[in-house]
């Protein structure tokens, strides 16, 4: 799927939609997305700040879709795990970054090769317009090859 087509589809999808999250960017290869999340009266918690599962949500699909398109059929991928910590109350407009290197993929494939499972920890960090980091999200995703693949 083109990226451009893939963005257009995940920004009109509900869970997104419906809470104010938008995709930005997704580059070609799709090694590099952004998104953000902008304060409205609906996306708001009791103090007036970022609602924990908005910011949760703007930061949850994004390694397992970006790696099932990055490694192809050849690789199952499932997010494992995920944590959350909240450094700072969140205002305005926050956005996220997601990036996957060179090395994270050469890693990926020298620890499936065999068919074992990898299991992953990507980091991805919450900032809002001053540069401040409200949110650090922790997402474990499991790898592994396929075995007709192996």
């Amino acid at each position: 799927m083109k990226a451009s087509t893939f963005k257009t589809l995940l920004n009109l999808w509900p869970p997104f939609l419906l809470t104010g999250i938008h995709v930005t960017r997704v580059t070609p290869d799709y090694r590099e997305v952004d998104c953000r999340l902008t304060l409205r009266w609906y996306n708001r918690n009791y103090v007036g700040t970022h609602f924990g599962g908005s910011l949760f949500a703007m930061t949850d699909p994004w390694y397992m879709l970006m790696l099932m398109q990055i490694l192809g059929r050849d690789y199952f991928v499932w997010d494992q795990r995920a944590s959350i910590d909240f450094l700072a109350p969140g205002r305005g407009k926050v956005t996220a970054k997601f990036r996957i290197d060179d090395a994270i993929l050469a890693e990926i494939r020298e620890r499936t090769a065999g068919g074992d499972k990898y299991l992953h920890d990507f980091v991805v960090d919450i900032v809002d317009q001053k540069g401040e980091v409200v949110a650090r999200v922790t997402k474990t995703l499991y790898l592994r090859k396929k075995p007709a693949k192996r």
